[in-house]
């Protein structure tokens, strides 16, 4: 009995706390629930997007090459002798018929002054075998003396002659081995390394050229294609015959070495006969101008040859990622939701990607903003004009 009383009076006491509670966690649920409604879900995020439509635009082939003067000729002595003097320095310009070297010219000078005293004399006695045949012709014809003696001194003559046209060849050979002791610019252009130092000892057999002088006004251009582009080459460019499609190609593009472009467009000039068998490549030559000197000789760089779409779609390259060495973007859907598609790539132009599979034209894509998104995500598109974005970013 009195553990009755004892329970009643504890559930009397507890009473307030139960209510209070209850009532704490229906005041929680309601907020909670107001709460949630209030905050809601967060709103679709805005994004520029672009619709793409078909445009004209230039793509380029690039190939490697290799620059040459259109004139390298190889200095050689052709005689041997000390070099005396050396009257340019390394990457001088010079003009044709500037003196460049100085070969010691003392015992080529002995030779030619010992085979002009030579040629000298020589000449006199057939000068005095001249006068003897002249003095017994006149003799014979009057019968004062034999038809032998004419022809004895007929004979003298020519010997005397043929010993004076010798010396006078051995004349021309001496000053020819002089004249060669003096090194003389073939052409105008700029000189090359020079291995060797005034003293040195130089000849005919030497595996070194004294320099190698380079006209560059205009430059040679090596470039080669594989076989597959000269199919395509052969197969794009209009004209019959190779050489016809060489005429028809547009002004070509010299990309240097540090990526800038050359100022002056070139024109491809020849295509080899034969394949290199062991490259698989066969070679073009292009020729630029090159009035200022900025091309030398052993430059590297790349030939681009331009080639026009008239109609080709053109994505911009920030409006692309890649994924597994492959491109995409991200459409517009219906209701605004982003889809992912990959790209196939005919080339590029300026900061644009020039797409032949995967897009057509009227889709819209997402401009910027990728890092953001999913497949299937929600967005608020705000749309760009092509035609401005192009102003803004030329192809």
């Amino acid at each position: 009995m009195n553990s009755r009383i004892y329970y009643n009076s504890l559930l009397r006491q507890a009473r307030p706390l139960i209510a209070f509670t209850i009532l704490a966690i229906g005041l929680y649920s309601c907020t909670t629930s107001a709460g949630s409604e209030s905050i809601g879900a967060p709103p679709p995020q805005e994004l520029p997007v672009l619709t793409l439509t078909n445009t004209a635009a230039v793509t380029y082939q690039e190939f490697s090459a290799t620059i040459e003067g259109t004139v390298n000729v190889e200095l050689r002595p052709q005689v041997d002798g000390y070099l005396e003097k050396i009257y340019v320095d390394e990457g001088a310009y010079v003009t044709k018929g500037q003196l460049l070297f100085k070969i010691n010219d003392r015992s080529y000078a002995s030779q030619f002054t010992t085979a002009e005293a030579t040629a000298h004399a020589a000449q006199a006695n057939m000068e005095k075998a001249a006068i003897e045949l002249n003095r017994i012709r006149p003799l014979v014809q009057n019968n004062v003396v034999s038809d032998v003696q004419l022809k004895a001194a007929q004979a003298s003559y020519e010997a005397a002659k043929a010993s004076f046209e010798q010396a006078q060849s051995a004349t021309n050979n001496a000053g020819i081995s002089l004249g060669y002791t003096l090194i003389k610019a073939p052409v105008s252009g700029y000189i090359g390394r020079i291995p060797f130092k005034a003293g040195s000892l130089v000849g005919r057999g030497e595996a070194l050229p004294l320099t190698v002088l380079s006209e560059v006004n205009n430059v040679y251009a090596y470039f080669s294609m594989s076989e597959s582009d000269f199919l395509q080459f052969t197969s794009h460019t209009t004209g019959k015959t190779v050489d016809e499609k060489i005429k028809g190609l547009p002004p070509v593009e010299l990309m240097l070495a540090d990526k800038s472009i050359y100022t002056e467009k070139g024109k491809v000039e020849m295509v080899q006969g034969q394949f290199d068998k062991s490259m698989g490549t066969i070679s073009f030559r292009a020729v630029f101008a090159n009035a200022n000197g900025i091309l030398r000789s052993g430059n590297t760089g790349k030939v681009r040859i331009p080639h026009t779409n008239a109609a080709v779609l053109a994505v911009p390259q920030q409006a692309t990622y890649e994924l597994q060495d492959k491109v995409y973007v991200f459409t517009v859907a219906d209701s605004n939701k982003v889809v992912s598609k990959p790209i196939g790539i005919a080339g590029t132009s300026g900061v644009y990607y020039l797409v032949d599979k995967g897009l057509n034209a009227g889709e819209t894509i997402v401009f910027t903003g990728l890092d953001r998104l999913r497949d299937g995500a929600v967005i608020r598109p705000l749309p760009l004009s092509a035609d401005s974005l192009r102003k803004a970013m030329p192809l």
